[in-house]
């Protein structure tokens, strides 16, 4: 691979990060895990 290329998978890479940060921490998520996670503690007491 040459230069550019790692240069284009860098920024590519950056950007989806960026995209699932944003998911990751929109309210609908942050509810969903939440949810998610309080289940699994009632579940197993």
């Amino acid at each position: 691979m040459t230069t550019a290329e790692y240069a284009v998978g860098t920024v590519a890479a950056c950007g989806f990060s960026g995209v699932l940060y944003k998911v990751i921490t929109s309210d609908a998520v942050l509810s969903l895990i939440k949810g998610v996670i309080s289940k699994a503690f009632r579940l197993s007491f």
